[in-house]
């Protein structure tokens, strides 16, 4: 079945709509990716995110050992333009990308500013399987009490991505998508803490 540009992105826009007011909830995007285009190496569902967040109006900027091919073709499908991830709307981080690349977009993403904080960088990163276990502590806006999760990503992002949001509003947001087509929103006022395992957890 081919993929829908009205309808599909619809679907799934809700789902990232959903994900973001309520951080912690992993959603499923598996059936607007099982459609993805054969041509993206990345994960299908960051081909379905990149559809939907990228047009004429915003930049992007990919970090992938195939990033000429993959920024020449997100151009071609949406018209939206390649910048430097310092200065890009979308920063997207592949699986295949540098281990040091997911950090150095998180420090050198823009964090918009006091008169206009939506002119923030988004990040779209792929990670390893994301899962509900108690690894993570989320707090903030959108959960009630505590929220834990699963995010498997390269050591040092959590620190990167405090750092970046401490000066509230301004910051960053990140989307996390892994190779079951999962998807969790981490907005800039989610706080985020390692949990400590205690024994009767193990």
């Amino acid at each position: 079945m081919n993929f829908d540009a009205v309808h599909d992105i619809q679907r799934a826009y809700r789902k990232v709509v959903d994900s973001m007011s309520r951080p912690g909830l992993i959603s499923d995007l598996a059936p607007e990716a099982g459609k993805a285009d054969g041509q993206w190496s990345g994960l299908p569902a960051t081909w379905v995110l990149a559809l939907m967040l990228l047009d004429t109006e915003v930049t992007f900027s990919i970090c992938s050992r195939r990033e000429h091919e993959l920024t020449r073709l997100l151009n071609q499908l949406t018209f939206a333009a390649r910048t430097e991830p310092e200065k890009a709307d979308y920063i997207f981080v592949l699986h295949d990308a540098d281990e040091g690349d997911l950090l150095k977009a998180l420090q050198g993403a823009k964090v918009g500013t006091l008169a206009d904080p939506h002119a923030s960088a988004t990040v779209i990163v792929e990670s390893g399987q994301l899962s509900g276990d108690f690894e993570l502590s989320l707090k903030g806006p959108g959960i009630e009490d505590e929220s834990f999760v699963r995010i498997p990503l390269v050591p040092g992002w959590l620190g990167a991505r405090a750092e970046k949001n401490a000066e509230y509003p301004l910051g960053i947001d990140m989307l996390v998508v892994d190779k079951n087509n999962k998807l969790l929103c981490l907005p800039r006022t989610t706080q985020i803490e390692e949990r400590e395992v205690l024994l009767w957890d193990m």
